[in-house]
């Protein structure tokens, strides 16, 4: 009830923006990237140049909020984590509403509209289809079966989507390891791999290359990265094959349940279909161009709007045709996707002003940074790093746009791109791997990481917390990889 609440409160509060935006004035330029709005004075205000960096507090609470409360105080986290999303999100929306009025419902709103809703969009569909598909039978979580599992869900992730991947295969591999006491490293390297790494190879693999696709990035440009996604990948997946086997000669075998051997089977591939339509849908949004609509001052895409009705054609389908026991046995439940969209509500609207003052570029309180990219390796730890705690997508476009800067400043973008893709490709590699390699940093660093651990969880496995699963596994494990990855590549 207290997050249906939470909810429902913030609904309230941008629908309560969208009024007050109609009462005022239109803001026509919806375009992050061109922070220049027009004000009811007929004036314009900056306002990623004007933003203090203390504005991304509130971030920082949110995200240490996620981090400490689970491990200081789990039962009241379980119970009020709606409240404190909702919290977070008020103290920077009210001070941000009455210092820019209807700018900052501006901004608010774009976030929402633009970034946040068909983030979820795709989230609950491919969470809603891939829950409908039940893999049976008696798979025993042996060190090469768990290998072979997350190879298959790595390779996958660059066709589906890392989010498809990884909301396909979580479950099996929870279900064939359930007997295992050691079994967190598995869900770790699982992220690791499938959720992120996994991602690298196309533009339906993870969100920043979509974005670099939309913006005249080659489709099968991105394959040129094998070499670092190859090494990267076999590089974890030897390190994990040593690390649980070590594991499982651990186990009491003593205490390992004997049933009954059950055929390997599939049941639900029908939804299979809407996942291939989910992927359709996505493609469809970056291939075609319908126009724009207006709505309060956002522009909104014809294109974007018919995908996001699609994908959610696309789950009510799954969920109308498939048996309820099907997803019974899937362990199915609505609480890592409502977890996900609450926690990612309050995320979403504290990530405004670092967002903001990044797109600035050299104006704005993040110059620093800014300057200090000039080498590939530059590009690749500073993407990668913002990434692990901001949305990687807009992160990676803006380096995107700061190697477009760097290099060919007044050049026509078409022709830009067309240039770093072959005379300055390594700081394009270095971008794009950086986005999403350091995904798998945090909890926070890719949609399905989070989604990962919440399914992992509601199946009894006792994951790390925020800090913990930095601390003991991404710092150890990935740090000391792309490291190499650096020396090697960049």
């Amino acid at each position: 009830m207290t997050k249906k609440i939470a909810v429902i409160l913030l609904i309230l509060f941008i629908s309560g923006g969208v009024f007050a935006l109609a009462e005022t004035t239109t803001v026509e330029n919806s375009n992050i990237s061109h922070q220049n709005i027009t004000t009811e004075n007929g004036g314009h205000e900056k306002i990623g140049e004007e933003l203090p960096m203390w504005s991304a507090i509130p971030f920082v609470g949110i995200l240490l909020s996620i981090a400490l409360f689970p491990l200081l105080a789990p039962k009241f986290w379980h119970h009020n984590f709606g409240k404190v999303s909702l919290f977070w999100a008020l103290s920077f929306a009210v001070p941000f509403f009455l210092h820019y009025k209807s700018l900052a419902i501006h901004e608010i709103l774009h976030i929402y509209l633009i970034d946040y809703i068909p983030f979820i969009i795709l989230l609950w569909s491919l969470y809603t289809v891939s829950g409908g598909i039940l893999l049976k039978g008696s798979i025993k979580g042996k060190p090469l079966t768990n290998l072979i599992m997350l190879i298959i869900g790595t390779f996958l992730s660059s066709w589906i989507g890392t989010t498809g991947s990884a909301m396909l295969l979580i479950r099996p591999i929870i279900r064939s390891n359930s007997d295992r006491k050691y079994k967190v490293h598995i869900i770790i390297f699982f992220i690791f791999l499938v959720a992120n790494i996994g991602g690298s190879l196309t533009p339906l693999g993870d969100p920043p290359l979509f974005l670099g696709f939309l913006h005249g990035v080659k489709f099968f440009w991105t394959l040129k990265v094998l070499p670092e996604m190859a090494f990267v990948s076999i590089t974890l997946l030897a390190v994990f094959f040593f690390l649980d086997t070590y594991y499982y000669k651990k186990e009491d075998k003593k205490e390992e349940k004997v049933t009954e051997k059950e055929p390997i089977r599939i049941l639900g591939l029908h939804n299979t279909i809407f996942l291939l339509g989910i992927i359709a849908g996505v493609l469809f949004s970056g291939s075609f161009h319908l126009g724009h609509f207006n709505f309060f001052g956002i522009h909104l895409t014809y294109e974007n709007s018919i995908r996001d009705f699609f994908l959610v054609f696309m789950g009510i389908l799954s969920l109308v045709t498939t048996k309820k026991l099907i997803r019974k046995d899937n362990n199915f439940t609505w609480f890592p996707i409502q977890e996900v969209a609450i926690l990612f509500a309050g995320i979403f609207m504290t990530i405004i002003p670092a967002l903001l003052i990044l797109k600035a570029g050299v104006h704005g309180q993040f110059k620093f940074i800014i300057d200090a990219v000039k080498e590939p390796w530059h590009y690749f730890w500073i993407t990668g790093s913002l990434s692990s705690f901001l949305d990687n997508a807009p992160t990676y476009l803006t380096f995107f746009n700061t190697a477009l800067g760097q290099f060919f400043s007044g050049v026509p973008e078409a022709k830009a791109v067309l240039t770093l893709m072959t005379e300055k490709a390594i700081y394009l590699k270095a971008i794009s791997t950086g986005a999403v390699f350091m995904g798998a940093m945090t909890y926070i660093g890719n949609a399905p990481n989070f989604m990962v651990k919440s399914i992992a969880e509601e199946n009894g496995v006792t994951m790390p917390s925020f800090f913990g699963y930095m601390v003991k596994y991404s710092f150890i494990f990935l740090i000391p990889v792309f490291i190499i990855t650096t020396l090697i590549f960049f």
